[in-house]
């Protein structure tokens, strides 16, 4: 059986709670994270199995990294597998549509689909799932909030413009 840690880190969104099996990290959830209730009691409260992450995030929100290279772990069924891994490929600063990225998945037709594992994916910022957007250009679902997802998008566009 592995053992599951879990961290909090603040930062400018509010409290962010990492977890992680102490090599990978397999979640990173913003405050009222919907769908999330928090850490159980089988998890082992320690920050040091996420020093890196810490740091990393860190330099995110200062402006000074645009990738994360912490080992990831996310759990999904296969077509959340590739929908997670085709959202750590949109350039930091910028936004794709649904319809886009159900097309880079191999699926045009399912954008909703896309949406939903979209919108289960468990390590938010790392994997960055706020650069999603409807296909009119509107702000849709976040599972952190639509405030976050906006705060998010706007710290990245900042850092891009005093580069």
């Amino acid at each position: 059986m592995t053992t599951t840690y879990y961290s909090h880190i603040d930062c400018p969104l509010g409290r962010l709670i990492v977890q992680g099996d102490g090599e990978f990290i397999t979640g990173l959830y913003l405050p009222q994270h919907k769908g999330w209730d928090g850490p159980d009691a089988a998890r082992i409260q320690s920050a040091s199995p996420f020093v890196a992450v810490r740091q990393q995030l860190a330099e995110y929100f200062a402006g000074e990294r645009q990738q994360f290279d912490v080992p990831l772990k996310l759990a999904g069924t296969p077509f959340q597998q590739r929908v997670w891994q085709e959202l750590v490929r949109i350039p930091y600063g910028t936004t794709i549509t649904y319809v886009e990225l159900a097309r880079r998945v191999g699926k045009p037709t399912a954008s909703r689909a896309v949406g939903n594992a979209n919108g289960r994916n468990p390590i938010s910022i790392l994997v960055p799932c706020h650069r999603v957007i409807g296909a009119n250009g509107k702000l849709t679902g976040y599972a952190g909030g639509i405030d976050k997802k906006q705060s998010l998008l706007a710290w990245e566009r900042a850092a891009l413009v005093t580069q």
